[in-house]
């Protein structure tokens, strides 16, 4: 068990967000990390949860902070909170170490803006490239500790992930 500095209290999960961005092909946003020398690290945006913010609100804002646009709707949300562990070695890093991983609300999004309205030169850039991909691809590009939640993403929202859908 992973514990946390009192007195072994186990670490918690981090509220969080995660947008499956879709384009109307039905293919997936995913852009690669720029924090990641060793391996490209491919991921679907995704954050924390302000205080007082809804995981809706978080999940506009975290849109506009990473990819530099809010030119998407809302069009599925997760049922339930899907989680992801940090290895040991990263969650004594990670969110001065006071989290295990992430427990997150997914959101399903069709973007409607043009690939122009992407621009990862944000205030932060968390990201270096992106690219549109078929949804089957996701659990290949994402680092192994998230690659079961990707596919519990995948499953939640695959009626969203068809052409046109």
């Amino acid at each position: 068990m992973k514990t946390g500095d009192r007195e072994g209290a186990p670490l918690g999960y981090r509220p969080g967000v995660g947008i499956m961005l879709l384009n109307p092909q039905g293919d997936v946003f995913v852009a690669r990390r720029l924090d990641m020398h060793t391996v490209p690290a491919w991921q679907m945006p995704q954050g924390g949860i302000d205080a007082g913010e809804t995981p809706r609100q978080a999940a506009l804002r975290e849109l506009k902070e990473e990819i530099g646009t809010a030119k998407a709707e809302i069009i599925a949300e997760s049922r339930g909170w899907l989680k992801y562990d940090l290895p040991t070695e990263l969650a004594g890093g990670v969110w001065g170490g006071h989290y295990q991983g992430q427990r997150q609300k997914w959101f399903a999004m069709r973007f409607t803006g043009r690939n122009s309205d992407i621009n990862l030169a944000t205030k932060h850039p968390e990201f270096d490239a992106w690219q549109w991909v078929a949804p089957w691809r996701l659990p290949e590009l994402i680092v192994p500790f998230k690659r079961r939640l990707y596919v519990d993403v995948l499953t939640e929202f695959r009626e969203h992930c068809l052409p046109g859908a």
